[in-house]
């Protein structure tokens, strides 16, 4: 878990953990009877441009957690090798606590890497943005004229820092992230995170979905010799774009099952919000949230062929 920290004073208190960490949309909490486990609990906050924001999404952290899940069970014993962080999800004594059941994840406590391991199938977002101003994204130089919602020749690792709340990550190299980590670890990363990726997408596509990209979270578990293990959530609409397969269409923003409703309105005359203003982002009009949960709910739904209830 590396969520950016924010205060942790107004955290759920929950008989048996301690509050260890609060992230942009995550809290986490340490076992009192064994610190090697974790409590992953994923609120109904929304950030978008680095921001919390003022307005929760009903459900919202109930759909990223079973959605992780259903995610982590697909790619458990996948031929990476990579294994993933959860240990137990039912409630009962050293399981979920009833006050969040539903949310939340006991999990292995894992020395989580400095890196987002950031996979890019699609021209789009602030990769698109990267491209317009120097025609590569990362360290991948890109043919000329492509377009927002282009696929890309092959898809591209992108890793960047992990920023505090209220500040933006950024953009390195692999070399960077050996720096970092050490040339082997670098090298891994890049390999499960692109191994990864093409895995998901080959799923996503049997769904009628595309995934445009992804950001995932990779630990070292000192349990099982330090070894390389998926943390945090994986594969929701928080850290990835999912795109109806039936609607791309290359050259404009793509219709998506994410939290690109939520931007686009944040940037919109009609939320009267200025990104690099001082100003904190407004309320979100009801409207815009029930937009955004039924687009979290279809997601799960269309993903895992599951009805919401």
């Amino acid at each position: 878990m590396s969520e950016h920290p924010r205060d942790t004073a107004d955290v759920l208190t929950l008989p048996g953990w301690r509050p260890l960490h609060s992230g942009k949309v995550r809290d986490l909490h340490l076992s009192e009877a064994d610190e090697t486990r974790v409590l992953v609990v994923a609120s109904d906050r929304i950030s978008a441009y680095d921001h919390v924001l003022p307005t929760t999404i009903p459900d919202k952290g109930a759909v990223l957690t079973a959605l992780s899940l259903w995610w982590f069970e697909r790619l458990e014993g996948w031929e990476l090798g990579v294994g993933h962080h959860v240990l137990e999800t039912a409630t009962g004594p050293g399981g979920v606590p009833a006050a969040v059941a539903g949310r939340a994840m006991v999990c292995r406590r894992l020395e989580m890497l400095p890196v987002e391991c950031i996979a890019r199938g699609y021209l789009t977002g602030s990769g698109l943005e990267d491209y317009r101003a120097t025609g590569a994204v990362g360290d991948t130089e890109l043919p000329p004229g492509l377009v927002d919602g282009d696929r890309l020749r092959a898809p591209i690792f992108t890793p960047t820092t992990k920023a505090e709340v209220g500040h933006h990550d950024e953009a390195v190299n692999l070399a960077a992230v050996a720096e970092m980590v050490g040339d082997d670890l670098a090298h891994r990363l890049r390999q499960v995170t692109l191994a990864l990726y093409a895995r998901a997408a080959e799923l996503a596509a049997e769904r009628g979905i595309l995934l445009a990209d992804t950001k995932l979270e990779l630990g070292l578990d000192p349990a099982a010799g330090d070894a390389l293990t998926l943390g945090d959530e994986v594969l929701t609409p928080d850290s990835s774009r999912f795109w109806p397969a039936e609607t791309w269409s290359p050259g404009r923003s793509q219709p998506s099952f994410d939290k690109q409703y939520v931007r686009d309105w944040l940037t919109s005359p009609a939320s009267g919000w200025q990104r690099d203003g001082a100003e904190p982002p407004p309320e979100l009009p009801t409207e815009v949230v029930e937009r955004t949960r039924e687009r979290y709910v279809e997601a799960y739904q269309r993903l895992t062929g599951r009805t919401w209830s």
